[in-house]
Parts: C-alpha cells; sequence; structure tokens
C-alpha cells in the first residue's frame, strides 16, 4: 500500500512538474501577441516596459521551466540504473537552467509585486536555488555523491516552488478576498515548506552534507 501510495505522489509531482514547466511558452505566446498573461498582470506599465527586466523575467521563467521539467529525472533509479549518459546529461541541463533562472530570479526579485516583504522572500529563494544548485555541481566533480544527493533534493526543492506558488496562490488569494496580501505570503510560503520537505528527506535517507 505504502509503495502504491509513494507511486501515485511520485506521478503527480512528475506530472505537475511538466505541466506548470510548460507554462513559459504560454507566456512567450501572449509576449507575441501584445498581450500579457499570469503574474505579469500585476506589474505596473514602468515595469512591463522595462527591457533589463523584460529578459530577466523571460530567462528566469524559460530556464526554470527547463531546470523543473528536467529536475525530477534526477531521482529516477530507472534512469540512474539503465540510462546513466541520459542522466548525466539531463543532470548538466538542469544545473545550467537552474543557475541562469536563479541568477535572473534573484533581479527580478526587485520588482516583485508587494514591496519589500516579497522581494526578501524570492531573494532567499534565489539565493538558496543558486547555492545549493551549485553546491551540488561542486559535490558532482568532487565524486562527493552523499553531499552531491542532499543538495540535489534541496535544489529541486527550491525549484519546485514554482508549482506550490501556482497552488497556494489562488487559495490564499480567495482566503483573504484580494490578491496583494496572498501574492507577499506566498512569497514565502511557496519554498519554506519545500525546504522543511527536504530536510526531513535528506534526514530520512540518512546523508550527511554539514
Amino acid at each position: 500500500m505504502k509503495n502504491k501510495t509513494n507511486k501515485v505522489a511520485w506521478f503527480v509531482m512528475v506530472l505537475m512538474a511538466i505541466g506548470v514547466g510548460c507554462y513559459p511558452l504560454l507566456c512567450l505566446y501572449y509576449a507575441f501577441e501584445a498581450s500579457e498573461v499570469g503574474l505579469r498582470l500585476s506589474k505596473s506599465v514602468d515595469v512591463l516596459g522595462n527591457l533589463a527586466w523584460n529578459i530577466g523575467f523571460y530567462v528566469h521563467i524559460i530556464f526554470g521551466g527547463i531546470a523543473l521539467i528536467v529536475g525530477w529525472s534526477q531521482f529516477s533509479q530507472k534512469i540512474r540504473q539503465e540510462r546513466m549518459a541520459l542522466h548525466r546529461t539531463l543532470g548538466k541541463v538542469y544545473v545550467i537552467s537552474a543557475l541562469l533562472s536563479g541568477l535572473a530570479g534573484f533581479y527580478i526579485a526587485f520588482y516583485a509585486t508587494g514591496g519589500w516583504v516579497s522581494t526578501l522572500g524570492f531573494l532567499c529563494l534565489a539565493i538558496i536555488w543558486l547555492y545549493t544548485t551549485a553546491s551540488a555541481y561542486l559535490a558532482i566533480k568532487k565524486k562527493d555523491m552523499e553531499l552531491y544527493n542532499g543538495m540535489m533534493i534541496y535544489s529541486y526543492a527550491a525549484c519546485f516552488s514554482v508549482v506550490t506558488l501556482r497552488v497556494w496562490l489562488p487559495l490564499l488569494t480567495l482566503a483573504f478576498g484580494a490578491f496583494l496580501p496572498a501574492y507577499k505570503l506566498v512569497a514565502w510560503l511557496c519554498w519554506v515548506p519545500n525546504l522543511i520537505f527536504a530536510f526531513y528527506w535528506v534526514r530520512r535517507k540518512g546523508l550527511v552534507i554539514g
């Protein structure tokens, strides 16, 4: 029963990762249609007209989407055991995409809707994602598999925040009856529980990363 539940949870996670990972395609479509969609609707005309912000925004969501789509594969025992070359290639794609998205996310966090509360939340998320991803890369270069596995869990937990954000935001908006207070809270709620879950996952696997 436990194995069946784990398989269902794994399937749901992968499905959500792929579904949300494809979201940038929708944004790109509307960009060519000279229209706004999603979180861009909350931005001011000045921000939407800022070239640097637009570059940062699209780098963040496009490479973040790629990282989200390929990242789950690093935890698949079947891929790792039967197709090691694919596992390594997807791992490299994840690291490059995560670092590019994280750097862009750090920049656009200063323009976050909701002021300093949202900005601080997303800045912390970007720093954690960059640190854990870089640490995982350096660990695998040194063949420190224990540190690599632990940091990859934390890295993908941070990456998965884009999924949990889209789960929490409509629920909180409905609960508060307004977008702004919901967004300020979700700037933290989208990633803090993920990292707590990652912490217990790392401990359960018996990984020593400190």
